[in-house]
C-alpha cells in the first residue's frame, strides 16, 4: 500500500451528522437550479420571452446575494438545529406557493422569497461545520457539505429538467417543496442542541472588509459566478436554439454535466488538504475556462457533453475549495467570510444571468461563451492577487 493509499485509509469517516448537512446543500441546489432546467417550460407556459423567464435567476440571485450577509448578522445566536430545519420548511411552503402561481407577475416575487433559504441554509451549514468535526478535518469536511450541490446538478437538476418537460414546471417545483420537507426533518431529527457559532461583532464584520485577502478571495467567487452563469442560466433555449434538443436529452446532457461536477468535487474533498485550497481554486477556474474556449466545438449533444466535461470538474469543486481557502486565510472570520462568498457566488449568478439575457435579447447568443471566458480569465487574475495578499497576512 502507498503512503497516500495509507493515509486515505486512516482517515476518519465524516460524522453523520454532516449527512443531513449534505442532504440540505442538495435540496438548495436543486431548487436554485430547476428554473434553468424548466425555463423553456416556464417560457411557453407563462407566455413571456426567454429573456424575460430568465429574471426569475438574475432576481432570485440578487435576493440571495444581499440576504446572505444579512442573514448571517441577523441569525447570529440562532440555534442552527431550528434555523437550518426552518429554513428548509420556508423553502417547501414558498416553492409550494410557486407551483400554483397564476402567470408570471406572481411567480417572480414569490421565487424571490423562495431563495431566502439559500441564502441562510448553505452559509450557515458550512460556518457551524468547525463546531461539529475536529480543526483537521475542517477542510474536508465543508468540501463534503458542499458535495450536496454536485449532486443536485447530477440527480436534481435532471429531475427538475425531465419532470418539467413532461408534466410541466409546476410539478417540477412540487418535486422540491417535496424534498425541502424531508430535509427539514432530518436536520431536526440529526443535528444536536446548542450549535451557536459565536455571533460576529461589528469590529469582525469591520475587520472582514478591511482584508485585502478575504475580499480578493470574494471578488474571485463573483467573477468566476458571472462567467458561468452567463452561459449556465440558459443552457435550455441555447441548447434547443443550436441544437434542437428534446426535454429527455437536455435532462440526459444536465445528468451528464452533473455526474462530473460530483466526480470533481469529491476529487477536490480528497486532495485539498495536500495541495492546498488556493492552488485548488485555480486549478477548478482554469478547467472551467478551458470548456468556455472549446464551447465552439460542440456542433452535435454528444461533442457538446464532452466540450463540458473540464466546467463540470472545476464547477462545484471550485466553489468548495474557495470556502475552505477563507476559512483557511481567517478562521475567526469564518461565518463572515463564507456568508460573503455565499453572496458572492449569487452576485456573479446575478450578473450572468443578466448579462446573458441582454445579449439573448440582442440576438447575440453565440456571445454567451466568451463573455463567460472573460469572467472567468478574470477570477484567475484576481485569485493569483488574493494567494498574494494571504501569504501577507499575519
Amino acid at each position: 500500500m502507498t503512503t497516500a493509499a495509507a493515509a486515505d485509509s486512516a482517515r476518519p469517516a465524516m460524522p453523520a451528522v454532516l449527512w443531513p448537512l449534505l442532504f440540505g446543500n442538495f435540496v438548495i441546489g436543486t431548487g436554485v437550479m430547476a428554473v434553468p432546467g424548466t425555463l423553456n417550460e416556464i417560457s411557453g407556459s407563462l407566455d413571456v420571452s426567454v429573456a424575460t423567464a430568465g429574471q426569475l435567476i438574475s432576481a432570485g440571485a440578487v435576493l440571495m446575494c444581499v440576504g446572505a450577509p444579512l442573514c448571517a448578522a441577523f441569525v447570529a445566536g440562532w440555534d442552527r438545529r431550528r434555523l437550518l430545519a426552518l429554513s428548509m420548511v420556508w423553502y417547501a411552503l414558498l416553492h409550494l406557493a410557486c407551483a400554483f402561481a397564476p402567470d408570471f407577475a406572481w411567480l417572480l416575487p414569490l421565487r424571490v422569497l423562495a431563495l431566502v433559504a439559500p441564502a441562510i441554509f448553505t452559509p450557515q451549514a458550512a460556518s457551524c461545520v468547525g463546531l461539529l468535526v475536529p480543526a483537521e478535518m475542517r477542510g474536508r469536511a465543508i468540501t463534503f457539505i458542499f458535495v450536496g450541490w454536485s449532486v443536485a446538478s447530477v440527480l436534481g437538476m435532471p429531475l427538475a429538467a425531465f419532470v418539467g418537460g413532461t408534466l410541466g414546471w409546476r410539478a417540477a417545483f412540487g418535486v422540491v417543496a417535496l424534498l425541502s420537507v424531508a430535509s427539514a426533518a432530518w436536520v431536526w431529527r440529526a443535528m444536536p442542541d446548542g450549535v451557536k457559532p459565536p455571533a460576529l461583532s461589528k469590529a469582525a464584520w469591520s475587520e472582514t472588509f478591511r482584508s485585502p485577502a478575504l475580499m480578493i478571495c470574494v471578488s474571485v467567487t463573483v467573477l468566476y459566478a458571472a462567467g458561468q452563469f452567463v452561459l449556465f442560466s440558459y443552457f435550455a433555449p441555447y441548447f434547443k436554439a443550436t441544437l434542437d434538443i428534446t426535454p429527455g436529452a437536455l435532462s440526459l446532457f444536465f445528468m451528464w454535466f452533473g455526474a462530473f461536477g460530483l466526480l470533481g468535487n469529491m476529487v477536490m474533498s480528497s486532495y485539498i488538504d495536500r495541495i492546498g485550497a488556493p492552488r485548488s481554486v485555480m486549478i477548478g477556474i482554469g478547467l472551467m475556462a478551458a470548456s468556455m474556449a472549446a464551447f465552439p466545438l460542440g456542433t452535435n449533444v454528444w461533442l457538446a457533453a464532452l466540450v463540458c466535461v473540464p466546467w463540470a470538474l472545476g464547477c462545484f469543486s471550485s466553489n468548495s475549495a474557495q470556502q475552505a481557502r477563507l476559512v483557511g486565510i481567517a478562521p475567526s472570520l469564518a461565518a463572515a467570510s463564507v456568508a460573503l462568498n455565499s453572496s458572492a457566488m449569487y452576485a456573479g449568478q446575478a450578473i450572468g444571468a443578466a448579462s446573458g439575457g441582454w445579449l439573448l435579447a440582442r440576438g447575440a447568443m453565440d456571445w454567451l461563451h466568451w463573455a463567460g471566458l472573460v469572467g472567468l480569465l478574470a477570477s484567475m487574475g484576481a485569485s493569483a492577487l488574493a494567494t498574494h495578499y494571504a501569504r501577507r497576512r499575519p
